[in-house]
This record gives C-alpha cells, structure tokens and sequence, in this order.
C-alpha cells in the first residue's frame, strides 16, 4: 500500500503518488496517439531515396499473438508485452527503425461457444473483448505502432489468409527442385507428356474429375479420406495436439474416437527436410529446436513389401508394406501387425479362421470380420499416446490371413493391434519379438515364435524361451540370418542393414527410404468461427478455386452458431457444421470463366492456426490491397542479411508452449510463400525468446475447491485460513478459475503503470518463472518516488537540479550504471538493468545535494524504456520539447566506467606477500613485472629462482619458485 497520508498529501503536493502517476500517465499515452510517436516509417522504393531511413538500423520486435479474451488481462498476461516494449524502446533511442506492433488472434473456439450459450454473435464479443485489451494494454504504456494492428477476424485480414491458401492448393513440391511450383507447371508436364499419369493415359483423356484427383495427390493443399480425430460431444474433427494424453478433447474434456473423414489437408511433410535443416540458422532455444525436431522425426530405414497369401496358403494379390529401421532383423520377422484403421484389413480378412490357429487368437469371436470389427471399435475410443504407451498387456487380434517373409520364405501371421499407429511409417510393421520389447510382450501373449537374429551381449545365450525380455542393441553381431542367396551373419548391425538393403532393392521388394514422424496438417473444423475456404464444388465434386476478385468470401451471417453435437459417447457420427445449413450461402451461381454455373460452398471452416501463420508479414504492410506485401517493404524488415542468414522477425518473445504447432505450422507457409517468390526470407522468426510465467500461489479448502486468495489470511505460523477454515497453498498458475487472479487495473490503480512496469521486470530473468507477491511491488513505487524526489520539489513542483558538475565519484557512479544497464537492456536481461538504476538513484539520494543537471538527464534516459510515463514527464520538466523515446541513449564513458584502481592480491608459495593497486585493464605482462618488483615480493622470494608467475590481471599474481 502507498505511504502517503492525507496529511502528507497535503504538506508535499506535488509527491509522486497513485494519483499523480494516473494523471502523467494519461496524459502522454494521449500525447504518444495524438503524435504517432512509436510510427515506424516503411522505406518507399528505394532505400538510396531515403537517406535519413537507409542510415538507421532497423529492428522488426514482435510478441506472439493474443486472443482477446472475455476474462480480460491478469498481471501475468503483459509479462512479454511489457519486455518487448522495453526492448524496442530501448533499440529506437539506440538509432534505430523499430517496428513494434500487436494485432489479435480473434478467430476461435471460446468465441464461437460463447455465443452458442447467449445468442450473442461472436463477432460482437470478439470485437467488445478487444476494445476492453486494447484498453488495458494502453494503460500500461506499451510503445505499439498503433496504425499497423488488427485482428485476425477483420475481412481485409483474412482476405489475404484465403489468398495464401489458394497460392497453397495451387503449388505442388518438386522434389528434383526441392521447392514448391504452381500446380499449373504440373499441368503442362502431364498435358505434354513429360509426366505420365498413373495409368499411363493422355491427360486430355482424363476427365475433369480424374484431373482433379490427379492432381490433388499432389497439391499443397488437398482434401483427401483419412483417419482423423473425430469428437462427436464438441461435432467437430481435432489435430493431434488438439487431443489429450487420454484421448479426450483439449477444451471441454469429451471422448475422442478415430473416424474416416473427408478434410483438407497441408501437405506439410513435403518440407520436412527443410524444416530440420533449417533450424540451424535460427537463434532460437536449443530445447524448442529439439522439441521440432522430434516432432518431424526423421528416420532412416528401409520399406519392405511381404506379400500376403489367402487361408489356403496360395498367392494373393496384396502386399504389406513396412518401414523399418532394423531391416538387419528382418530374419527374426514372425509375424506382423496392422494398424486397426490400415485400408488392407478389410481386403485381407477372409470368411473364416484358418484351422489350428490358438483360440487366443481369435478374441473369442466366430469370424475373423467379427473379430476385427470389435477391436477396431476398441481401439477407436483410445488416443494415440495411450496406444503407444508401454501397457503391460498387449492387446490386438489375427486377420485370419498370413504374409510371407521375403527373407525366409515362411508365412507369417498377420494380426492387427492398437500399438502400431497409421500416423507412422505405413501403418504396419513387421515384429521382430526377439529384439522389440513391444513385440515380445505381444508375441508372449499370443504364444507366437520368436528367432534370436542379433547374438545377445550379456550372456543370456540365443533362446528367446528363456528370456525375460528383448535384447535390443545396434552393438551386437547378426548370427541365424542366411538363406541361399544372402548371408547377414558375423555382419555388424550397420553392415547388415547396407546388405539386406541392397538385396532387397535388387529383387524390387524393398528399398533403402527416410522415414517422419510428422504428418500431413490436419486444415478443416466443422465451426462456424473460422476462415472459410475459397474453395466451391462442382455438380460432380470437383473442387475449384476462387478468383482474387471474390476474395475475402465472407461468414454469412446464420441462426445457429453451433455444430450439430451428439452423444460423447457414439462414435458412429459424422460431422454437421453450421454453415451447411445456410442453404442460401452453401448454393451460389458464379462464373468462373466457363460461363455460369451452380456451385456448392466449402461448409468447413480453416483452423484459428490459419490467421497467426502469416501475422507478421501483415504487420509490414497492412494498409497494401494489391499484394500481400509490398516486396521492398518485406526485404527491408525481414530480408536476410549479415548474422540473419534466413532473415525473418528479429525478436519473436513469446511462450514455450507453442514450441510446436504455430511455430512449425508458421514455418511451413513462410517456406511456401518464399518458393513461390511472394517474400524474399525464407524463414519467418530469426530470435526467439521464450518468457517464463508468472505465477501464483492458488488456496484451497478441505473439498479441493479454489477460495479467492485476496481474501486468505495467514497465522504468522505457516497457516493459512479462509473465513476461519484452514485451507492449503500451493504455487501454480494464475487465473480466474483459480481465484488468484490480480489484474494490472488494480495494480495501476494502487501504484501507477510505470510501478507495474518495473516491478513485472525486476521479478527476475525473464526466461524464467516466477511468484507474483503484491506486497513487494511497493519497492518500485519508492524507487519511482526516490527519483521523483531527485528532479522534484515535493512542496512546490518545482526541478531542483542543480547546474554544478558531478563529483568524481558521482560521474564513476553514474558511467558503471550507463555501461551496465545498456548491456543488460540490449540482452533482455531487465532485472539487473533495474538494479544498476536503483544503486545510481540511492547514490544520489544519499548524498543530500541538488543532483546535477546533466547526472538527472541521463539517469531520466536510463530508466525511460522501463518507466516511460515518469520519464517523459521529467524530460520535459527538464525542459526538452521533444519525447524522450527518440531521445539518444547514454553513451559510457570507459575510462571513468571502471574503478580507477583495483587491488591485486600477490602470493608467493601460495601466501599474500603484497597488495598492489593496479589499473582494472592492466596487461598480464605489465602486471607480472609490477609483482616482481615489488619490495615485498622481492624479499619473500629471498633470491629464489621463479619456476612459473600465475597471472588473473587484475586482481591475482601468484609466484611459485
């Protein structure tokens, strides 16, 4: 609480209190508006016409996009807001041409079922939400180029999310380029025969819809069956990341099945080399860039092809096709697995179980197709971390049909089980039990063979019978490995995995092959809240896209917000959207260059990842209706350049928990848009910077129910009590769901913005976590008031600084802070920054005199990136006319930066002998000459020859003789 009292008030009217602070700060967040203090000029042309622009260094600092939430702001919100804002103000008082700027994220899920349950468009809500974060993000002085924001939901934005979409559906990668080409290239190779077509026909004999189907194996973006996560309690499909560990829904917790379903797809794994090698020119955190390369997961192997042979063993004509990355054991393969949802189990299935097979088998079911359709159900209801998880009891059951080993000629059977996931590899493998842990424990459960094929190391001998688990190891020997025409055995495992590769390639049933982890993005939600796509259909299904002179297509407005829903539990739905059922919009007459035709409309929308994959090129020019972005404007803020090999935003601050998904998701489009000449980087974020969290400590009663933590006492003993209960602490996140939630408006409201400012930074490093204690924040209102004091009559108002120049001792003072603060500004590291103003700001406090002018001018330029509001205010009592935010930061001094002298310990046979003052840049040899000659040492030494001088200049000279 503020220390000032009416009686106080009263004897210094003009002390720095809450109220003062709320008076400054409005009026120059008005002042910054009415003057466009923070607008960072775009260069127009050339560069060379623009002398005065090409001089200034530019600086491009963005924070991950927020989602203007109804809950409003809590003080952990503006953590990175607030860092980033002093970072670009400290990078424009150092020269440069900052562009700093913040939009909204607006699309989404909260929105969408926030008017289901009021009625209330999301639009309106949306819109209302921002208005109040725009309100309270003003109120904290954040230095934004206010002309530059938007939301994601405003049609001139997502006009130009659509466009991308279309360069998108209209590219296709080429491998031998190794880039992304317009779709129209590959037309001309098909249509003069360059490229055949799968079954070897003209391309002018193929209809429109065999085109299109063509063609759409291709694209960069297509609609294609695939096993997707469908969620019938929320009716809408989820990505991967979308579903929890449980195989429940993200928001709203329901169960989540697998379901074939027709969606549009990115083809994002056709870059996933290039999202890997990439990494490497980025200045990001080394476990973000592990986190994405483990999510691409590339893996080197080989794909092999078992054929499949019926009941009565005679040839088939399917077969499965398997990655590995142990082809070196594929003598040890004794059976195989499919995954439940794999398109060749219904084609293999045959009417019944062949004779003799174990009863375990069959899963106590009377047909193979009775047996498969119940597990599939089964596996259905689990997510994909649950199937992969090392559960002590396999589960699984036999198709009914068997393959054959290419290797050892025998069959094997075919089962299929929740283990093995269609989003890996091909969605079967080959099960080596002996050496897979996962295939012994199966293998033991359904009393299938096992063969040793790689020689145990720890003398467990080579009967699997005997083990207890599989023996896994790249650093063994090959033995039961051979048939009559390849021999593996004495081999090594990578010397195996060359021969079995090579082999097998030369009889054309298999091949050396790199394998991902990453799949293609899951790009349709069945809600309403959301881009539509500029995609219609034709009376035969055939997709086509919109011209640009229809773009933005716009939402129609609708009755019902909402997706059909249906029971969590009946995994037997389909998706119904909201726009499907807007006739009117769905069935539109449109010419689109063959005269008009009836079209039917896209009725899924895109994901809220669409609008914040491309954010930042919107904020260089976000007034341009002809392009996406003016190509000199994007080459000046995000061109490559020295130190920036990829170019791209040259400081990206936000969470670690979007390490993945907007990161990779962002990467992907960037990479598109660079190959088809659109940008000239090629990635889209050079630094990022993950901040920490702030936290809180959440309370609760003997039910586990959260209590408002304003309202909890403490007993002096570690207690803690609410309305006389005794209730438990515990340190986690803030929220209002947590009753912890303290808003910045409270916190301005007591101490000032410029308070929270420094308090939100002086907290700690700003990587790293931290508790939120309202009690501390005080100590930044007295560190502003203590500086308040040093430039202000408290009683009159009037500036005490005097015209005297600074004592030695003040200018050494003040040149240490100078030298520190800029390099704590200039690598975000504002809690030590803060802490050299404070020792500065004591010093002159303590000394009793009027400060001088010319210390008071530069301390007021050191803390204004912090504290800008107070700043601003003392610049101008000081009499500058102009904002101290294009004020030039101070320089240090070197000299007068260090201490004059520093005492340099000698030791002789490891004792102090002397004490010499040096000075702090001493060379080593000038030091070592100084110890050397001193008296002291001189005597001590006593003639000794000197066998070696260890030298720490400035501070340590020991002598060993």
């Amino acid at each position: 609480m503020s220390e000032t009292t009416p009686a106080a008030e009263t004897a210094a009217p003009h002390r720095y209190t809450a109220q003062l602070a709320a008076e400054i700060e409005g009026r120059w967040q008005d002042f910054w508006d009415t003057h466009g203090t923070f607008a960072a000029p775009n260069p127009s042309g050339d560069l060379d016409a623009d002398p005065d622009l090409a001089a200034r260094p530019k600086k491009f600092i963005m924070d991950m996009f927020p989602y203007p939430s109804g809950a409003g702001l809590h003080v952990g919100h503006p953590l990175g807001y607030i860092a980033t804002d002093v970072y670009a103000r400290y990078q424009r008082m150092t020269g440069h041409n900052v562009l700093h700027t913040l939009g909204f994220d607006a699309f989404g899920l909260p929105a969408e079922q926030y008017a289901v349950q009021t009625g209330t468009h999301p639009r309106v809500s949306t819109e209302a939400n921002i208005v109040t974060m725009r309100a309270q993000l003003r109120r904290l002085g954040l230095g934004h180029d206010k002309r530059r924001s938007f939301a994601t939901i405003d049609p001139d934005y997502y006009r130009w999310t659509q466009w991308i979409f279309l360069q998108i559906y209209d590219s296709w990668y080429d491998k031998a380029a190794d880039r992304a080409r317009p779709i129209a290239d590959l037309v001309a190779q098909f249509a003069d025969g360059t490229r055949a077509t799968p079954d070897g026909r003209p391309w002018a004999e193929l209809t429109p819809a065999e085109q299109s189907d063509v063609l759409g194996t291709h694209r960069l973006a297509y609609a294609a069956e695939s096993p997707v996560n469908w969620c019938p309690g929320l009716g809408t499909v989820l990505a991967n990341e979308e579903v929890t560990a449980e195989g429940r829904s993200e928001r709203g917790n329901y169960p989540v099945f697998k379901a074939n379903l027709r969606q549009w797809m990115m083809r994002i794994t056709a870059y996933a080399d290039r999202l890997l090698a990439d990494l490497d020119a980025l200045d990001w955190p080394e476990a973000i860039k592990l986190q994405q390369r483990n999510w691409i997961g590339r893996s080197e192997g080989a794909r092999v092809d078992f054929p499949v042979h019926t009941v009565d063993g005679a040839p088939g004509e399917h077969a499965v096709t398997v990655f590995t990355t142990r082809q070196d054991t594929l003598f040890g393969a004794t059976y195989m697995v499919l995954a439940p949802e794999h398109d060749l189990v219904d084609a293999i299935v045959p009417a019944g179980w062949p004779a003799g097979i174990p009863e375990v088998w069959t899963g106590g079911h009377a047909t193979p197709a009775a047996a498969v359709a119940a597990y599939r159900k089964q596996a259905a209801s689990k997510s994909d971390v649950e199937r992969q998880a090392e559960a002590k009891d396999k589960t699984g059951v036999f198709t009914g049909a068997y393959a054959v080993n290419p290797v050892t000629g025998e069959p094997v059977p075919v089962f299929i089980a929740d283990y093995v996931l269609m989003g890996y590899g091909t969605g079967a493998i080959m099960a080596v039990p002996a050496h897979d842990s996962r295939d012994f424990a199966f293998a033991r459960a359904f009393e299938l063979p096992m063969r040793c094929v790689v020689r145990p190391t720890d003398g467990r001998g080579e009967d699997p019978a005997t083990w207890d688990d599989a023996f896994a190891s790249y650093d063994a020997e090959i033995v039961n490995s051979a048939n009559d025409t390849v021999s593996l055995n004495g081999l090594g495992v990578t010397e195996a995995k060359t021969a079995i590769t090579a082999w097998l390639t030369e009889r054309d049933i298999g091949h050396g092959t790199v394998n991902y982890r990453l799949r293609d993005w899951l790009f349709s939600r069945q809600r309403y809240w959301g881009e539509p796509f500029p995609i219609v259909y034709d009376e035969d299904g055939v997709p086509h896209a919109l011209p640009d002179s229809m773009l933005p297509v716009e939402l129609p407005e609708v009755d019902d917000y909402s997706p059909r829903t249906f029971d969590p539990d009946d995994a037997d739905t389909s998706p119904e959207t909201p726009l499907s059922r807007n006739a009117d919009w769905v069935t539109v007459e449109l010419d689109l260059g063959d005269g008009p035709r009836t079209y039917r409309r896209e009725t899924n929308t895109m994901p809220n990842w669409a609008g914040s994959c491309w954010y930042e090129l919107r904020y260089l020019d976000p007034f341009n209706s002809q392009a996406l972005v003016d190509p000199a404007v994007e080459s000046y803020w995000m061109g490559p350049r020295e130190g920036q090999p990829a170019g791209g935003v040259d400081l990206y601050v936000g969470g670690a928990e979007h390490a993945v998904l907007h990161l990779l998701y962002a990467r992907f489009w960037h990479k598109v848009l660079y190959d088809l000449g659109h940008i000239s980087s090629f990635e889209p974020f050079h630094k990022l910077y993950n901040q920490g969290m702030i936290q809180a400590y959440v309370y609760r009663d003997a039910r586990g129910i959260a209590v408002p933590a304003a309202e909890v006492t403490e007993d002096g003993a570690g207690t803690y009590h609410y309305q006389g209960e005794k209730v438990s602490r515990l340190l986690g996140k803030m929220g209002k769901s947590l009753k912890n939630a303290v808003t910045p408006d409270e916190i301005c409201a007591e101490y000032g913005a410029d308070t929270l400012r420094l308090y939100e930074m002086a907290m700690g490093p700003l990587d790293v976590s931290r508790p939120w204690d309202t009690r501390a924040v005080v100590g930044q209102y007295r560190l502003l008031q203590r500086l308040w004091r040093n430039v202000v009559d408290e009683t009159t108002g009037e500036v005490t600084v005097s015209d005297a120049e600074p004592d030695e001792q003040t200018l050494r003072a003040l040149h240490k802070a100078i030298d520190g603060v800029r390099g704590d500004l200039a690598d975000l590291r504002f809690n030590t920054a803060i802490a050299k103003i404070t020792e500065l700001n004591n010093h002159l406090t303590k000394s009793g005199a009027p400060v001088p002018r010319a210390v008071a001018e530069q301390l007021v330029l050191l803390i204004a990136p912090l504290a800008p509001h107070i700043a601003e205010e003392l610049w101008s009592r000081l009499g500058h006319p102009t904002s101290v935010a294009h004020a030039d930061f101070p320089v240090a001094d070197p000299e007068l930066a260090q201490d004059p002298a520093v005492t340099c310990v000698v030791q002789v046979k490891g004792k102090v002998k002397a004490r010499l003052e040096v000075p702090p840049a001493i060379a080593d040899a000038d030091l070592e000459a100084l110890a050397l000659a001193d008296p002291a040492v001189v005597t001590a030494l006593g003639g000794a020859a000197v066998r070696k001088v260890i030298v720490r200049a400035p501070k340590l000279v020991n002598i060993v003789v």
